[in-house]
């Protein structure tokens, strides 16, 4: 589920997935960089459906700002950031999953523009 790492992560199971999204013309990382070069920020997009309804979606999976960076607009750019890419790639919409109990996260998405617009549910797979 969101907000939390998923059974059986592993370091070696992100780098692949950050190699993937890297590599994937429908998928890109986005970085906010510090002024000492540090990153201080990612959103991870993917183009992932086209739905016979609303056209063509981009999954936003990740958007993290380091934990002494937030709350100064660096989110906020990045989902600008996500939204512009989403855009230039043809997509009709942009939408996220977030656990439950981020109410921090909820207020953010509203206040910068987005809406609620489903529940998700999910079941783990066993492998």
């Amino acid at each position: 589920p969101p907000g939390r790492r998923p059974r059986g992560y592993t370091r070696a199971r992100g780098d692949a997935g950050f190699r993937h999204a890297l590599a994937n013309p429908g998928a890109d990382i986005l970085l906010a960089v510090a002024e000492d070069g540090a990153i201080i920020g990612l959103a991870s997009v993917y183009v992932d459906l086209e739905s016979i309804r609303f056209g063509r979606r981009c999954w936003l999976e990740d958007l993290v700002v380091t934990a002494r960076r937030r709350s100064q607009g660096i989110g906020r750019r990045l989902l600008d950031a996500s939204t512009a890419w989403a855009r230039d790639r043809g997509c009709t919409h942009l939408e996220l999953n977030s656990a439950v109990t981020r109410t921090d996260a909820h207020r953010f998405y509203l206040a910068s523009g987005m809406t609620q617009t489903s529940l998700n549910f999910g079941r783990e797979l066993e492998r």
